[in-house]
């Protein structure tokens, strides 16, 4: 899909952008808080066993035309779609989740943006622990965003290495060596990713969405809510209830009955 064919409207509205789009430090970090806050992670076609096409054009009528959110490699394919409609220079990179403490492959997307002479990461995929701005490509420096603690380290086996400062500690999130991603990357990735038995996409039901008071998510039936600092939690009960708080916490509706999700594991 060429920039040109991008439905930039539809998608500003989507996100509740209002402002001018243009390739400018501001609206870069406007359009990841927008896309953060209005489109959640969500593994749902997993589960339901429909795999996750990342064409262009589903990825536009899944997460534009239909109250729905996606994974890494939808939700920022979508961001990298809108970056170039808006005149940034920006590409997709692969990275190696180390939240396991042992490094999987290049198994998650985001892109890389260039303005003038300084780089950003930018990601709107990594479910609750998604940075809610633009990460600056400084390694050792600090980025406060909200609540949130980052900072990129060089990694010399991988590249840089982005932390978040969780509990006191700081925690390796993923790391990168920026290199070229080609689509024959991105769909080997996500191939294994939304189909491998064992990876905990296609064993657990998640969702997660940035909101104005903190931070919601969903592992299978646990509802965690993070408001203004305080954590509320609960259980959400199998079947309507089940749908409900997708719709009502993530703006997440299924066209599918409840019991065609995949069983959860014992």
């Amino acid at each position: 899909m060429n920039p040109g064919q991008f439905p930039l409207d539809q998608y500003l509205d989507r996100v509740g952008l209002t402002s001018s789009a243009s390739p400018t430090e501001d609206f870069l970090a406007d359009i990841q808080r927008a896309q953060v806050t209005h489109l959640p992670f969500e593994n749902f076609d997993i589960c339901l066993g429909r795999g996750v096409d990342v064409s262009t054009d589903a990825i536009v009528r899944k997460l534009v035309h239909q109250p729905r959110g996606g994974y890494c490699f939808e939700l920022n394919g979508l961001l990298l779609m809108a970056l170039h409609a808006c005149g940034f220079r920006a590409r997709a990179i692969l990275a190696r989740v180390h939240l396991s403490g042992a490094p999987t492959g290049r198994s998650h997307q985001l892109a890389l943006v260039s303005l003038g002479k300084q780089q950003w990461l930018v990601d709107t995929g990594f479910g609750a622990n998604t940075p809610r701005a633009p990460i600056r490509l400084e390694p050792g420096l600090t980025q406060q965003h909200g609540d949130q603690s980052l900072r990129l380290l060089e990694a010399p086996q991988f590249g840089v290495m982005l932390q978040s400062r969780i509990d006191g500690q700081w925690v390796d999130l993923y790391s990168s060596d920026l290199s070229t991603v080609c689509a024959g990357d991105i769909q080997i990735a996500n191939h294994f990713t939304s189909t491998w038995p064992g990876l905990h996409f296609t064993t657990s039901r998640m969702a997660s969405l940035v909101t104005q008071e903190g931070l919601v998510t969903l592992s299978n039936f646990n509802l965690r809510e993070h408001r203004h600092g305080i954590l509320h939690e609960s259980t959400v009960a199998a079947g309507e209830d089940y749908l409900s708080a997708l719709s009502q916490h993530f703006g997440i509706e299924l066209d599918a009955e409840y019991e065609a999700l995949a069983p959860l594991p014992p």
